[in-house]
């Protein structure tokens, strides 16, 4: 694998939106849930559908530290990735990120009324 992997619940509208606003700003590929195989899935934790994974040649990164990880690789990035690398230097900053993510994840149905895309396996094929 030679390009970061967003993997991501592609049954949900506002994660779809989240993963498509990535992919219109990165070189990150997507892959969803539903067509997750091979190298990628193998290097998944055993209970890879209850957040999104962020995989890079090397490292694996899960839930909140994904997020982190694909927004620090768009275009808007600039400064942002400056505040992540002096956040990361607090203890209580991964606590916080994951607690966050959790907290959207929780709520993903309620954002997804005001930031939503019809995820993959919903859309015509005229719309992909």
């Amino acid at each position: 694998m030679t390009e970061p992997t967003l993997v991501y619940d592609d049954d949900c509208g506002f994660c779809t939106w989240w993963a498509e606003y990535v992919d219109e700003r990165t070189d990150v590929r997507l892959v969803g849930f539903s067509d997750l195989e091979g190298t990628v899935r193998e290097r998944l934790p055993a209970e890879y559908e209850e957040c999104a994974h962020l995989v890079t040649e090397d490292e694996v990164h899960s839930c909140g530290a994904s997020i982190e990880q694909a927004l620090v690789r768009t275009d808007i990035a600039g400064p942002a990735a400056e505040v992540v690398d002096f956040l990361r230097q607090f203890d209580d900053y991964e606590r916080l990120r994951e607690r966050s993510y959790r907290w959207v994840a929780t709520n993903r149905d309620r954002l997804g009324e005001l930031l939503s895309r019809t995820p993959p396996a919903q859309r015509e094929p005229d719309d992909a």
